[in-house]
């Protein structure tokens, strides 16, 4: 009785996922636990430091389930070909093998972004036409950047562009250069067009860097501006009217889609969402877009993005370079606005504060809400939040169609 006990436990034990982790089979044990802890880190992030947890604690917990040995929740070798066997994965996939497929396929970002162009207000940029530009010029980092990768992957830097082809470091360089717009969910639309391999360390690299924007931005801006600068009080924005409101996606749509085909997804879906919020006509509709889908979205996309962070596709010398060069990306993009915001100041006379140039990133509202908070330390009395949000709101659709030149370039 007891041998069997022994051999049944032997059995056991031989089947968990203990075992399979020190079996010397297939990933190297250290590298399995290392994943387990930079799951757990990002999950200490989210949940106590609260750093843009919505996105990053489903990432953070897709990742720990694909590493935990035998779990077969994730496949991430069913994607990686040119085609995908849907068979393959029918049969054999796990749960997020399924789930992944919104992400491979291209559903989940633009349904983020209909949430988002429900939650939006395009006021302060209606109001002020002028911010558009500050929007525009923070996504200089994105091409910057993308400019820069191409130059490693030339000189067989970082691993980039592995099968020795321009065209595949022109894709990968479009897909690392998309992290300085700040936008999660265009990063991943891009990436997973372009270089599905590179997903999961992107993914992780924006929305870490989207976390981070009160941290990263301040020593830019304030490093960029002076103190007067800073304490430059602007007037009052002038109302907007229901007309304009909804004229407004309309006419985006309209401008943008005919420009950059390849944005259509994209500030398709942001618009739309938009137009249900500001026609007054479909309220149902606009808050289950901005409550209940943007719900289930975010939690399939977060992970299952997260899932593909394995071990033998993350801990690589090139995961560790994209996340550098998207800290570039981001740093860049936030001093080409503030500059940007100087020069507007300077042919204002004055009136306009550079510190709302840095909210020209796609993080919204995080991102105004750092100019609003830079602007009180030196003015108490000094509200930027509402001019702010103008150069806010016009990066998401600057990074959408810088997303869609890529696209448009490189598919």
């Amino acid at each position: 009785m007891l041998e069997k006990l022994t051999t049944g436990f032997i059995q056991f034990f031989g089947n968990t996922g203990i075992a399979e982790m020190f079996s010397g089979d297939g990933v190297i044990w250290w590298k399995t636990v290392l994943m387990i802890v930079i799951a757990c880190f990002l999950l200490y992030l989210a949940i106590v430091k609260k750093f843009e947890p919505l996105l990053l604690l489903p990432i953070a917990f897709g990742m720990l389930l694909a590493n935990l040995p035998l779990g077969n929740v994730m496949h991430p070798e069913f994607f990686t070909g040119k085609t995908i066997d849907y068979g393959m994965i029918l049969q054999k996939g796990g749960l997020l093998d399924l789930l992944y497929l919104g992400v491979k396929l291209g559903i989940y970002p633009p349904l983020i972004f209909l949430g988002i162009g429900c939650m939006t207000d395009f006021a302060p940029l209606i109001s002020n036409p002028k911010s558009i530009l500050l929007g525009a010029a923070a996504q200089i980092g994105v091409f910057i950047t993308f400019l820069g990768a191409i130059l490693l992957g030339a000189f067989k830097i970082g691993g980039f562009g592995a099968d020795g082809t321009m065209e595949t470091i022109f894709k990968e360089a479009a897909s690392i250069g998309i992290i300085g717009g700040a936008d999660g969910p265009t990063a991943i639309y891009v990436t997973k067009t372009l270089a599905p391999g590179l997903l999961s360390a992107i993914a992780v690299a924006a929305y870490s860097y989207m976390a981070l924007v009160p941290v990263i931005q301040p020593p830019i801006m304030r490093a960029l501006t002076t103190k007067e600068e800073r304490m430059i009080t602007m007037e009052q924005l002038r109302p907007v009217t229901q007309k304009e409101k909804i004229i407004f996606p309309i006419v985006v749509t309209l401008v943008v889609v005919l420009l950059v085909p390849d944005a259509a997804p994209l500030v398709g879906m942001l618009m739309l969402g938009n137009l249900f919020k500001e026609s007054g006509v479909v309220d149902r509709i606009s808050k289950a877009a901005q409550n209940e889908l943007m719900n289930i979205i975010t939690i399939f996309l977060g992970v299952t993005v997260g899932a593909t962070a394995t071990a033998d596709t993350f801990l690589t010398p090139k995961t560790i370079l994209i996340i550098c060069l998207g800290l570039v990306a981001f740093s860049v993009s936030t001093a080409g606005g503030v500059l940007f915001g100087k020069i507007m100041c300077k042919l204002s006379g004055g009136k306009i504060n550079p510190l709302i140039g840095s909210a020209g990133v796609s993080a919204v509202p995080m991102a105004a809400r750092v100019s609003q908070k830079v602007g009180q330390e030196e003015n108490p009395s000094n509200f930027l939040l509402m001019h702010a949000m103008g150069p806010n709101v016009a990066g998401v659709i600057g990074s959408a169609v810088a997303a869609g030149v890529f696209l448009a370039l490189f598919k």
